[in-house]
Formats: structure tokens, C-alpha cells, sequence
């Protein structure tokens, strides 16, 4: 009990303040067209480079200065945000589906199963997963789509690997038994019993699978390898500003907090909805 009480400690800052920063991220998102103070794509080079609106030489309007084209930086950091999350949420939904399906087959049932699914999962993973998401990327070719396919590729084995020893312990479980000895079919003994004791861990990861998949996009971004339209991404903005980091610092530093946030946050959320709703730690 002590144990199960120091690790709900600290949940309740961390689920709120996580989960505070995503909302709000995710409704700047969303309402990006009604918030946005301006046209993220328009260009004027006579406002090049303003600084944010605390500093001298700060333009009204312009909170957080433009970049060297005289673009307004937080106009594109609210409007990269709805790409953002668009490829964690799908992504991630689609290797979790997938990686947990598996996941929970192997595990529970053993055997040949858990022997070939095991062995795709090694091989899988064998491979460098950002590089293997660059390579999916070239091959399929930029666009949003191809993002999230090559991002759940590579990280759906995440998801496997976790729910698979899950599974397996919980099909030792004496719950399990009772259940076989009940006339359960195996199915549904894993649809009914184990699966519902093992979503803690599937929604801990597919939080953190979001985090990721977040950072991924902006490194294919950053390579130019992301969306092959003008829309803005935090990993495009972040490639821009280190350009002219000497000129205009605001233009780097601004996206990588807002993506240091975003990833954390969604890492943090999912940890703090695992330790409120694990019943092994209620």
C-alpha cells in the first residue's frame, strides 16, 4: 500500500499540467484560422526578422517576431501545431492497433505465434528507426501520408514488445484460470480478462508513442522530408532558424521549446494516466 501510494504521488501536478499544455496546444490547433494573429505564409521583407514583442524594435501584432522573410513566428508555431498533432494522433493510433493486436497474441497464446511474431519484431527492430522512417519516406515520397505510414512502421513494435510481457504475466494470473475453469474460450478469456488489465499500458505508450511520433515528424521535416506543401512544421521552422541563429535566436529557440513541451508533456500524461488507472497500483 505504501508503495502504491508513493508512486499516485505527484500524479494529480502532472497529469494537470501535461495534460493543461496539451489542451491548450491542441485547441491553438485547432482554431488556428480564428486565433492566428496572421497569415502564416505571408511575406514582407520590409518586418524581416522583428524581435519578439518585449525587446526593442518589436513590431505590434508581431508577438513573438518574424523570421527572415518577415513571416509572423507565432502564427506559423500554431498553425505547424495542427501537422504536429494530425501525425501523432494517427500515427500513433495506427501502430498502437496494430502493435497491440500482435502483442497481445503473442503473449497470451505462445507458442508458434509468440515464436513468429517474436522473430518479425527482432528483425524489425534491427533496423536504426529514423533512418528506416527516412528511407520509407524517400521511397513513398514526401507528403502527410507518407509520414504516418513510416511512422507507424517503425513504431509499432514499441507496442508489441510492452503488451506481449503484459500479456504473458497476466495469462498466469489465477483471475485466468478461474476464468478457464468457468468454461471461457481462450478468446474471449483474452478479450475479457486480460486485455481490459493491460490498457494502462496501452494508453501509458500510445501517449508516448505520440511524443514520438511528434519528434520523428519534425526530423523528417527539419530534412525537408515531410509535407511537400508551404504549410508550416515546428521541424521546418526549427531548420530556418538555425540559419540565421546569430540574427534572429527567436526564430530556433521559440519551435524547439514548443516541441520540448509537446513531447514531454505527452511522455508525462501517459505515465500519470498509467500510475491513476493501473490497478495494480490503486
Amino acid at each position: 500500500m505504501d508503495e502504491a501510494r508513493m508512486a499516485r504521488r505527484g500524479v494529480g501536478p502532472r497529469l494537470w499540467l501535461a495534460g493543461g499544455w496539451l489542451l491548450l496546444a491542441l485547441l491553438a490547433a485547432i482554431l488556428a484560422p480564428l486565433i492566428a494573429p496572421q497569415d502564416p505564409l505571408a511575406q514582407d521583407l520590409m518586418l524581416e526578422r522583428l524581435p519578439p514583442f518585449w525587446l526593442d524594435g518589436a513590431e505590434p501584432g508581431y508577438w513573438l517576431g518574424t523570421d527572415s522573410l518577415g513571416r509572423d513566428l507565432l502564427s506559423r508555431l500554431i498553425f505547424a501545431g495542427r501537422i504536429a498533432f494530425i501525425v501523432a494522433f494517427a500515427a500513433a493510433i495506427a501502430a498502437c492497433l496494430v502493435g497491440s493486436a500482435l502483442g497481445l497474441i503473442a503473449g497470451y497464446f505462445g507458442g508458434w505465434a509468440d515464436r513468429i511474431i517474436s522473430r518479425i519484431v527482432d528483425i524489425w527492430m534491427a533496423f536504426p528507426p529514423v533512418l528506416f522512417a527516412i528511407l520509407l519516406v524517400a521511397v513513398l515520397g514526401t507528403g502527410l501520408s507518407s509520414v504516418i505510414i513510416a511512422i507507424a512502421v517503425i513504431d509499432w513494435t514499441r507496442f508489441c514488445r510492452v503488451i506481449r510481457a503484459e500479456a504473458m504475466g497476466q495469462s498466469r494470473m489465477d483471475y485466468v484460470e478461474n476464468a478457464r475453469i468457468a468454461g471461457y474460450g481462450r478468446i474471449g478469456i483474452m478479450l475479457r480478462e486480460v486485455l481490459p488489465n493491460v490498457v494502462p499500458s496501452i494508453v501509458a505508450l500510445l501517449s508516448l508513442d505520440m511524443g514520438i511520433a511528434v519528434i520523428v515528424e519534425a526530423i523528417l521535416s527539419f530534412v525537408n522530408l515531410s509535407i511537400s506543401t508551404d504549410d508550416p512544421t515546428w521541424g521546418g521552422i526549427i531548420a530556418e532558424g538555425r540559419l540565421s541563429i546569430h540574427q534572429a535566436w527567436w526564430v530556433l529557440v521559440f519551435p524547439l521549446i514548443t516541441l520540448i513541451l509537446t513531447v514531454l508533456s505527452f511522455s508525462q500524461f501517459g505515465e500519470a494516466l498509467k500510475a491513476r488507472f493501473d490497478p495494480v497500483l490503486r
